[in-house]
């Protein structure tokens, strides 16, 4: 007999399929009847459908393992969205050019920061415009070089979470006043395919057992903002800097009992000023290690001349956080913002080798099955979806 328990079992470990046969693009495409081409019983989020936001659909949906669809009418959403369930959930948004994350016409906004006087000293979860972790506490950042404890027993939570075509805004003002997230993901299995990520400071957070796929993304922030615990890939993106601070990247490596590949890894993308009126001609570092286990690579990224000739940087000249096991990298990066001879007089940055880029070349060497340590945990990624048309 084949029980719920073991099931999700299954699931959390990858091991079952976890979707619909469907045509994306046809299902986005606006037509007369918004959910032609969808999959049956997927939910209408719109100013004048069932639901009128986004979190209202997700708290429908019940806590189980079934795959539920959303597909999301154009405009703008004011709200914070939660996602707790095990069980697949895909956000659509409605649009005539899926594969352009530039003509995205949904937009997901929040205004909140931490720390500053307006909203108080708080933990920067209560901030992200999108949160995906089974539980509050699991998606808490906190502080020192372990962060917050997650209690033992906490479950893994969303097995396969994936969006299409949304823009996840953080806009509070005054801009880079305090961390203010954009996305939050823990414990979970996430993938965002021509999506956008725009705040300033700690943009997207990827805290523990946190997987994040990214592909044809555009990701814009100005401190330190993509930092984690887990592990974040990104695929074929912009990384638009909207100003220099800290760094692009700043991750905390975990200690475990086994070996681990978590980290950043941003692939055959672009690094670019986010505007020409911008004074940060050299000025911008590609991160700084929020402890010395931090890992992060670029990899075949172009760089424009925004970026420091030392490429990374140690935290501050007081508390470098530097060390043997601190891997801040680039494998084959390009463009005016590589300069070769200053990552070379600087000594922070690691110009990797093939050698030792290999262990980390690969989606199914980086991600790993959660409380396990084993590698390979792929099968949420969307593959299909990096083909025109599909």
């Amino acid at each position: 007999m084949v029980t719920t328990k073991f099931v999700l079992s299954l699931l959390s470990l990858g091991l079952l399929g976890t979707t619909q046969a469907y045509s994306r693009g046809e299902c986005q495409y606006p037509t007369q009847n918004p959910l032609q081409g969808c999959p049956q019983g997927t939910l209408l989020v719109g100013p004048k459908a069932e639901f009128t936001s986004i979190q209202s659909a997700v708290l429908s949906i019940p806590n189980n393992t079934v795959p539920y669809y959303i597909l999301i009418l154009p405009g703008n959403y004011t709200e914070q969205v939660n996602v707790t369930r095990p069980g697949p959930l895909t956000l659509l948004a409605q649009t005539k050019f899926p594969d352009d994350n530039t003509k995205n016409t949904v937009n997901v906004i929040w205004h909140n920061a931490t720390g500053t006087a307006s909203t108080g000293s708080y933990d920067n979860a209560y901030t992200s415009t999108l949160t995906v972790a089974p539980t509050f506490n699991s998606s808490l950042t906190g502080s020192g070089p372990t962060g917050n404890h997650v209690p033992d027993g906490t479950p893994f939570g969303n097995t396969d979470f994936r969006a299409y075509n949304l823009n996840f805004v953080n806009d509070y003002l005054p801009y880079s006043a305090g961390p203010s997230l954009a996305l939050s993901v823990s414990y979970a299995n996430t993938g965002f395919y021509y999506c956008g990520f725009y705040s300033y400071q700690d943009t997207v957070y990827i805290g523990k057992l946190g997987n994040v796929y990214m592909y044809n993304s555009t990701i814009a922030g100005q401190t330190d903002f993509l930092y984690g615990f887990g592990t974040l890939w990104i695929q074929s993106s912009l990384l638009s800097l909207r100003g220099c601070g800290g760094g692009i990247t700043a991750w905390k490596g975990t200690n475990t009992s086994f070996p681990n590949a978590y980290g950043a890894y941003i692939h055959d993308s672009s690094v670019k000023a986010a505007n020409s009126s911008l004074s940060i001609v050299g000025k911008c570092a590609l991160g700084r290690p929020w402890n010395a286990a931090h890992r992060s690579i670029f990899a075949n990224t172009y760089l424009d001349d925004s970026i420091e000739s030392s490429g990374y940087i140690k935290w501050s000249a007081t508390d470098p956080r530097f060390g043997v096991n601190t891997t801040m990298a680039e494998y084959k990066d390009f463009g005016p913002g590589w300069n070769a001879t200053g990552r070379a007089a600087a000594n922070i940055t690691i110009v990797m080798t093939d050698a030792q880029y290999a262990p980390y070349s690969t989606l199914e060497k980086v991600f790993q099955f959660p409380f396990s340590g084993k590698f390979g945990n792929t099968k949420w990624i969307d593959r299909k979806s990096q083909v025109h048309g599909n």
